[in-house]
């Protein structure tokens, strides 16, 4: 890293972090949307909250490649290290605790959305399962015995009893 121009010393507080932290709360609160919507089944609400979300990312992308663009722009990495040399440089104790606020909230952002993603697959294989008593396929069932060994058991659902 090379020490930054006067120009660039000038515009030193040009990068904030007030667009990604709206950003990212709304794509919490979309998140925490979808995981109700998830719980109910509620599959229109599913697909509104997934076309928004799309266009939620691209903005969050867009918003980190303008700070990076604006730290390579002051001399600095563009990359995480290179904020947190810019940030050591600011020594404004604000902008640390914004950035760490804006970071705890993508953690909270990627955990929601895992958790989504568990949601989805239960719905998924529980559909399947559900195709399979349909198509008359048979069932697998895992179960242990007294020693603790596991033992498959087959049915064949010829059809399925409503």
């Amino acid at each position: 890293m090379h020490a930054p121009s006067s120009a660039a010393q000038a515009s030193r507080s040009a990068i904030t972090f007030e667009q990604d932290a709206l950003l990212v709360n709304q794509l919490l609160s979309d998140l925490q949307k979808e995981q109700a919507a998830l719980v109910v089944s509620d599959i229109d609400a599913i697909e509104q909250l997934i076309d928004k979300r799309l266009v939620l990312l691209q903005q969050l992308s867009v918003a980190a490649k303008n700070r990076y663009d604006a730290l390579a722009q002051q001399g600095y990495e563009a990359n995480e290290k290179g904020m947190a040399q810019w940030l050591k440089a600011q020594a404004k104790p604000i902008l640390n605790r914004a950035w760490e606020t804006f970071q705890k909230a993508l953690v909270q952002a990627k955990e929601l959305n895992r958790l989504n993603g568990v949601l989805i697959n239960k719905h998924f294989n529980r559909n399947q399962q559900v195709l399979g008593h349909l198509q008359g396929e048979s069932v697998r069932t895992d179960t242990y015995g007294k020693n603790g060994q596991a033992k498959s058991q087959h049915y064949l659902r010829s059809s399925l009893v409503v």
